[in-house]
């Protein structure tokens, strides 16, 4: 038998789960100088963890930015960045739609603390430059936008945040580091909620903020403060889900292409939305700014009791909340993602009762369409 000193120095190749809360120090001065910032190491999860860690970098190098970290969700992920920088009478300025937990964030929770909200059209470029004053610290953004996909431009957006001094974020989610890198037109910081796409099996609830080391270690400290680090399993799926992030994209960009093109012949069909088609207002932007135009499309059926038929219908395409997983979901935004709003806010999102909202995912285009089809002749005959 050869002897433990002659054992061959290996690696694993796959990022190893290090499900431990907390970490040995080798004596005290170690742990001391560990507290002080003088050397680097793990003390509990919480704070950091190597699987975490491992992940994080792995983002940071899709971004090309210093750094990532990683929280518990999407919304975690959200929330600490903004409350990092904001305190009572300090101002957001934001896009509008967003994400209806993002809207609920600063509508309901933030404004308790003195923070002020104000909004701009995602279509009106002129938005954000008009809303700005002397109060704002943060323009927040979400592109493309969740539910009617309307693209905001980033380059004129960083540049007039920067102009102002104040930090730019993108919530890039339905684009994912494969079709948008937003740090590239000079955001400061960019959001994903690793949920959907990124982690690519609707297994697992995480999100990300990638961004510059000054900026990365305030944040941390929020991070380490309110709780919200993911779990080390959890980055361990995200991590296999990212080694086949760049392939999955390019088929959700194909298949969600194919389908609103279909989508496009129906006649009864009110409207269809997705970057990639010459439709869309703001496709030459799209076609600029993203490298694929992602596997969210949205439709409108003219009413609430069609888009229910349509979801009901359905034999192939799963009614559920959620996107981004390999399988193709359908969901109703009013009663999803902006459940809960004022009719008066889903009507200046353009977010009527008839549209739908469809994760595209890595099925046969055709057996969608066929599904597609079949439920939309059953939705115009209720």
């Amino acid at each position: 038998m050869p002897k433990e000193s002659d054992r061959i120095e290996q690696a694993p190749v796959v990022t190893p789960i290090v499900q431990s809360t907390t970490f040995t120090f080798p004596d005290t001065a170690a742990l001391i100088d560990y507290q002080k910032g003088k050397r680097k190491g793990y003390i509990y999860t919480r704070y950091s963890n190597p699987t975490i860690e491992a992940v994080e970098n792995r983002i940071a190098a899709m971004e090309g930015a210093d750094g990532s970290l990683l929280f518990s969700s999407g919304m975690a992920a959200i929330s600490s960045a903004c409350m990092t920088f904001l305190k009572s009478g300090d101002e957001i300025v934001s896009s509008y739609p967003v994400y209806g937990g993002t809207a609920k964030l600063f509508d309901d929770l933030l404004k308790k603390y003195g923070i002020k909200i104000k909004y701009f059209q995602a279509s009106d470029p002129e938005g954000p430059e008009r809303m700005i004053s002397s109060g704002t610290r943060i323009l927040y953004l979400e592109t493309p936008t969740n539910p009617n996909l309307q693209i905001i431009d980033l380059k004129r957006a960083a540049r007039i945040a920067r102009k102002r001094k104040i930090i730019s974020i993108v919530d890039s989610t339905f684009a994912t580091p494969i079709n948008q890198k937003p740090l590239k037109f000079g955001i400061d910081m960019v959001i994903h909620s690793v949920t959907k796409f990124m982690g690519g099996h609707s297994d697992i609830m995480g999100g990300a903020v990638s961004s510059s080391e000054k900026h990365l270690r305030k944040i941390y400290d929020t991070r380490k403060l309110l709780g919200g680090c993911i779990d080390p399993h959890q980055a361990f799926l995200l991590d296999r889900g990212l080694r086949t992030l760049s392939i999955r994209m390019e088929r959700h960009n194909l298949n969600a292409l194919k389908i609103a093109g279909f989508l496009e012949t129906v006649d009864k069909v009110k409207r269809v939305i997705y970057p990639g088609l010459d439709s869309h207002p703001q496709h030459k932007l799209a076609y600029e700014q993203l490298e694929g135009f992602g596997g969210m499309v949205s439709f409108d059926l003219g009413s609430r009791k069609r888009a229910s038929k349509f979801a009901d219908s359905l034999k192939v395409i799963q009614n559920a909340v959620s996107l981004g997983g390999v399988e193709s979901l359908v969901s109703i935004p009013i009663w999803t993602s902006q459940y809960g709003l004022k009719k008066s806010d889903l009507d200046r999102s353009g977010v009527t009762p008839g549209l739908i909202r469809l994760s595209i995912g890595l099925e046969d285009p055709e057996e969608l369409i066929g599904d597609i089809d079949q439920a939309l002749k059953k939705a115009f005959r209720a």
